[in-house]
């Protein structure tokens, strides 16, 4: 027999002697309208990072109507993503909905992140007069001014290139960071870091005369920016001997804070990868490798592989590109991007190892991590052809050369992809050829297109008020039409696949305005106009004095060009 749990027997209707809960609809509401908006945050966040902006404004607008008005730290992160991807007009206007009455309210990271926006976009003025506002107390939300604020938008003035401002920002409110603790290492990693950047990597080592005077102390920070600084100067005995006084010092003060980090080894692998000093790179990496306290992230490991190859090292490369793969099997965040295949695939397929260009254009869909971005894509299927090519292998290549036609339509001939593909097409000559020229030996490409239009009368042009149900079947016969207005000019092109709508007008579904050459543009300006732009008609109008006419004369469709090749010569199949 089927027993029921106490627990699920419904309570009867009736009124009992339990004295039930009153409900306060104003307490209850307050609470129960909190909404967990951390969800958004993160997910704002990623998309930040992805530089997907779009999609940030089109999920916050849609957590607008659902929740009503967003809190400070969302619309925060949203102002960051703006940043981030270069928006700032539209990081001030959301700043002017939060500051507004009504608005959820501005506090300091949001001045900080547009501060940091205006100087990115090297609208100076704007970030000084902001600057000037909170000084005077008349900001929105009076915010106070700090020394973080005036940082923030120093190194978003550095980042740009922008000394001079940089450094009147400093002669402004530099009796402001006097207060807050004098003259800061900080300040001067910033300008060490800017005289770096902006081409005078000299300034950056002769301003740590200028620290070591007035009793700071360089940091690891400043070491970092100061090895960086030698190694763009070419000075890699400088950049040694700054590592080696970074060690000193921390073992001195017995500070690991100190001790170089991975950005140092990192920052001293790119420079001898750029010097072709294979031993010092050896050196330097196996020293990372010994280092107990050091975490070999994925950038230092891409950066060791880029350094090797350009040593000429492909064997040393693919032992660590190895390592990398087996260390990923433990942490995801290992896993290498797209770049490092495409740079291994790079060096193998100069090498013509087709076997190994193969194994890792195989693996960089599974295998890697991030976006593989369509130029990547296209770059792999190249390269790929390209190593067929040089291991000897044409039909194979000849078979990837026909794939990458058929997925790609296109392939740029300044790239090296374009270069094999002319490669391939020399040595198998006409007989194999996929891309090969076609001749048009009925006319003389030189003469004016007029010579062989059909009369614009011929194509039976269509009225555009017309509906698409009164004359369907004309385009089951043909691809194109011609649409005219009341006064008979040509004022677009109807093509079958836009006929979607049986009641809407032709006007409605055309596209306007057609391609138009003139009656002297020649036959072969034309004929490369067809098969460039992939028209099906071109519209040929008369030439009148300074200016063209609005009635046209005649057309040139793409049938026409299937007439003019010779019978035994077939016609480019992706036309």
């Amino acid at each position: 027999m089927n027993r029921i749990s106490p627990l699920l027997t419904p309570l009867p209707l009736s009124s009992c002697s339990v004295p039930t809960r009153r409900r306060y609809p104003g307490r209850a509401n307050r609470y129960s309208k909190r909404v967990n908006l951390k969800p958004l945050t993160s997910r704002i966040v990623l998309l930040t990072r992805r530089r997907q902006l779009d999609q940030i404004v089109e999920e916050v607008e849609a957590a607008k109507k659902r929740y009503g008005r967003l809190n400070t730290i969302v619309m925060n992160s949203v102002l960051e993503a703006c940043v981030h991807c270069g928006d700032v007009d539209l990081a001030l206007r959301l700043f002017n909905e939060m500051a507004e009455p009504g608005g959820c309210g501005v506090d300091s990271i949001t001045y900080a992140t547009i501060l940091k926006g205006l100087g990115k976009a090297r609208r100076i003025d704007e970030a000084f007069q902001m600057m000037e506002s909170i000084e005077k107390g008349t900001a929105a939300g009076s915010p106070k001014l700090s020394s973080s604020l005036v940082y923030g938008l120093l190194d978003s003035l550095i980042n740009a290139g922008d000394l001079r401002r940089a450094n009147g920002l400093l002669a402004r409110y530099g009796t402001l960071l006097l207060e807050q603790g004098g003259p800061s290492v900080l300040i001067y990693n910033l300008l060490m870091k800017g005289y770096s950047n902006s081409g005078s990597p000299q300034a950056a080592v002769v301003l740590l005369d200028e620290m070591l005077r007035l009793g700071l102390e360089p940091d690891r920070p400043t070491y970092n920016t100061l090895i960086n600084a030698c190694i763009k100067c070419g000075d890699l005995d400088a950049a040694m001997k700054f590592l080696k006084e970074m060690k000193e010092k921390a073992e001195e003060y017995y500070d690991d804070s100190r001790y170089p980090d991975v950005i140092t080894y990192t920052t001293l692998v790119k420079g001898f990868g750029d010097a072709k000093d294979l031993i010092s790179l050896q050196e330097i990496y196996l020293e990372m490798k010994l280092c107990d306290s050091l975490f070999i992230d994925r950038t230092a490991f891409t950066a060791v592989v880029d350094a090797l190859l350009k040593c000429g090292s492909t064997n040393g490369a693919l032992c660590v590109f190895g390592e990398i793969l087996k260390r990923s099997g433990d942490d995801v965040d290992l896993r290498p991007k797209p770049h490092l295949y495409m740079s291994m695939m790079r060096a193998f397929a100069v090498q013509g190892d087709y076997g190994m260009v193969r194994n890792l254009y195989l693996r960089l869909w599974p295998d890697s991590s991030g976006r593989i971005s369509k130029a990547v894509q296209q770059e792999a299927d190249n390269l790929l052809m390209e190593a067929a090519l040089n291991a000897g292998q044409l039909d194979e290549a000849l078979g990837i050369l026909t794939s990458i036609v058929k997925r790609w339509k296109a392939i740029p001939w300044t790239t090296s992809g374009g270069m094999a593909a002319v490669r391939l097409e020399a040595l198998l000559g006409f007989s194999k050829s996929i891309l090969r020229p076609h001749i048009l030996s009925k006319v003389i490409p030189g003469e004016p297109i007029e010579s062989i239009m059909i009369p614009f009368e011929a194509t039976r042009p269509l009225l555009g008020t017309l509906q698409l149900k009164n004359v369907v079947m004309r385009f089951y016969k043909e691809q194109v039409v011609p649409i005219v207005d009341d006064w008979g000019s040509c004022i677009g092109l109807l093509h079958r696949e836009d006929c979607n709508n049986l009641d809407a007008s032709l006007v409605s579904m055309m596209r306007s305005p057609p391609p138009c050459v003139s009656t002297t543009t020649s036959i072969g300006r034309v004929v490369d106009l067809v098969l460039e732009k992939k028209h099906k008609m071109v519209i040929v109008i008369h030439c009148c004095g300074n200016g063209y006419s609005s009635k046209a004369v005649g057309a040139f469709t793409r049938a026409q060009l299937h007439r003019l090749f010779e019978p035994e010569q077939k016609l480019l199949w992706w036309m």
